[in-house]
């Protein structure tokens, strides 16, 4: 008997959702008896020639299919189980003096690199083929000394929507304004969508956010409800949250550092976020009350996405002046957020204004002695996810920023490779690298530009002994 069970999963990383396979083949040898055996039949009347010729054919398609009774038997003795896992990766090659895509490689021009030790590549395809459908969340800082004064320009919101529009059927955005007005709200301004019509009504709306534009009472509504959209973990007995008045805390978040630092992430209610940091020994205290910041708004659109589109390559595109400030560990935080949850980070960055230009040659170090990033974290996020991180500075940049991180998105190679059964899942993130070689028409190696997830995390089957001790 042979019988075959094939159980698909995923679990989240970057470039794409580490697709599991699990393929269990069983073999079974067929009891056959020397004399009457069940698949044998016995002599009829020649009037039943017929009806013997039929019953003949279903005894040899039971023999073929397995449904002989006395396998049964010797089933669990002679069966192979086999379980294969693949992990499987994204990649964009470009041209490095061109920065034009490079689209005709083969699988002996990509090695994959697995901490340190290289993996056999086990799935290939060029770039665009098989690939899944785009959920393009965009996430507008409309800040008013930062993106926000560029944003309320009609030529470049209408370059930005021209660019969404082109995307190919299948392919849809979402979008979320942040950081406007006194009290700094977020709003998503539309649902996924590939509808030129909504997606022309969410940008002009960002022209008036960005020009400090009164919610009105619908919006605020929704604003209300978005901010309250929060986990749903219950609130330790002994949380007091900051400030006068008692909040209702919905979720509490501790990460730890790689310098021994603590972040304690509190979420009310009425969803404002507090953050708290505290230095290895324990004599700097860092509180910060009522922000929507990077990691925050990932894990809005990473919820967002799996809740909507959970069957579709999820990317952010970050517009802001590339001011965002977060804590050291929160940022490594966020980029664990991206990986595990498959989610490719990009970064469009307008100018910065003069004045922050004269003052960051301080502001960054002081920063950074708090453990803040101040500046840079969207160009640091993008390129381990093996997103893009492009500058704008004429309202055509905008467009054409789109256009550069919409291409690679939609123009990418993918990659797999099999982990060995006994390969168990070990809970953390492994280093990914992707090497390219290739030459040019002369025989010389090119110069090659590769950008890729920069580590995936293993999924969470059990071992082999240990699944056959649970079972």
């Amino acid at each position: 008997m042979i019988t075959q069970n094939l159980n698909s999963f995923q679990t989240t990383t970057q470039g794409r959702k580490i697709s599991c396979r699990q393929r269990s083949v069983k073999f079974a040898r067929p009891h056959r008896s020397l004399s009457t055996g069940p698949c044998r039949t016995r002599p009829l009347h020649p009037g039943f020639a017929p009806l013997r010729r039929s019953l003949n054919l279903l005894c040899a398609v039971a023999f073929v299919i397995g449904i002989c009774f006395p396998t049964l038997a010797q089933e669990v003795e002679d069966t192979i189980r086999i379980k294969t896992r693949v992990i499987f990766l994204d990649a964009s090659v470009k041209d490095k003096k061109t920065n034009q895509t490079v689209s005709n490689l083969s699988p002996d021009n990509f090695e994959v690199i697995d901490d340190g030790k290289p993996r056999n590549i086990s799935y290939f395809t060029r770039e665009g083929q098989a690939r899944k459908p785009l959920a393009l969340v965009l996430i507008l800082d409309l800040r008013a000394d930062g993106a926000g004064r560029f944003l309320k320009n009609p030529d470049i919101l209408k370059s930005m929507q021209d660019e969404l529009g082109k995307l190919p059927p299948g392919d849809e955005v979402a979008i979320m304004a942040m950081n406007f007005d006194e009290d700094e709200h977020r709003l998503w301004l539309t649902e996924f969508t590939n509808e030129r019509s909504k997606l022309a009504a969410a940008m002009a709306r960002v022209k008036a956010m960005s020009e400090g534009a009164q919610l009105s009472a619908e919006d605020s509504r929704s604003s209300d409800r978005g901010q309250a959209e929060v986990s749903k973990t219950p609130p330790a007995s002994d949380q007091k949250p900051a400030g006068d008045a008692p909040k209702d805390v919905v979720s509490t978040e501790v990460i730890t550092g790689k310098n021994g630092a603590i972040i304690t992430r509190t979420t009310a209610r009425d969803g404002s976020i507090s953050v708290k940091r505290v230095s290895k020994d324990g004599k700097v205290t860092i509180e910060v009350d009522d922000i929507y910041d990077m990691a925050a708004a990932v894990k809005d659109a990473s919820r967002k996405a799996a809740e909507m589109r959970p069957n579709s390559q999820l990317s952010i595109v970050w517009v802001s002046d590339g001011i965002a400030p977060i804590f050291f560990e929160d940022r490594d935080a966020t980029e664990h957020v991206l990986i595990r949850d498959n989610i490719i980070f990009n970064s469009l960055t307008v100018e910065l204004r003069t004045l922050f230009k004269f003052l960051m040659p301080i502001g960054k170090p002081l920063a950074s002695w708090m453990g803040v990033s101040l500046y840079g974290s969207a160009k640091f996020l993008a390129g381990r996810t093996g997103g893009e991180a492009v500058k704008a500075g004429s309202p055509r940049d905008y467009s054409a920023g789109l256009a550069r991180i919409i291409g690679n998105l939609t123009s990418r190679y993918s990659l797999g490779f099999a982990l060995a059964e006994n390969e168990a899942d070990d809970g953390r993130m492994h280093a990914l690298e992707v090497r390219v070689k290739a030459k040019d028409d002369k025989g010389r190696s090119r110069k090659l530009i590769v950008s890729s997830r920069q580590g995936y995390y293993m999924s969470s089957v059990a071992p082999k002994d240990a699944a056959a001790r649970a079972q």
